[in-house]
């Protein structure tokens, strides 16, 4: 189970961090990300880690804004981001994965075995 939370209503320019911490077989887990989903958009990739060597992939749009982390021993993972603006407005998802990946494959979605609940990030002009 992936637990999200740490959203809120931030004006443009702030910062926030996401979190979400991870429950159950988390030992099988070897990808984790963060996707988003804006009012009337299709979900979309924000970023991912490998959960064991942490190497990150980004989206290119939100490179250098946001900044995802982890925490093993609590099975946590962060997503720092700032100089937020209002078109980063969505509710944003965790998600693992177990099994085999490839770097690729960690920006599709589809490839994700497990869902958090969601957070709302709104950021105001």
């Amino acid at each position: 189970q992936l637990q999200a939370s740490g959203g809120g209503l931030v004006q443009a320019g702030g910062s926030l961090r996401l979190s979400c911490a991870a429950s159950g077989r988390t030992f099988s887990t070897s990808v984790m990300g963060w996707f988003r989903q804006a009012p009337g958009k299709e979900r979309e990739f924000v970023a991912a880690m490998t959960w064991r060597a942490g190497s990150a992939v980004y989206a290119d749009s939100l490179k250098g804004r946001f900044t995802i982390s982890r925490d093993n021993a609590k099975n946590t993972l962060y997503l720092q981001m700032g100089s937020l603006k209002p078109e980063d407005t969505a509710v944003y998802y965790c998600a693992g994965r177990s099994g085999p990946f490839t770097y690729a494959s960690m920006r599709n979605s589809d490839n994700y075995d497990y869902w958090g609940q969601g957070t709302l990030v709104t950021v105001s002009s």
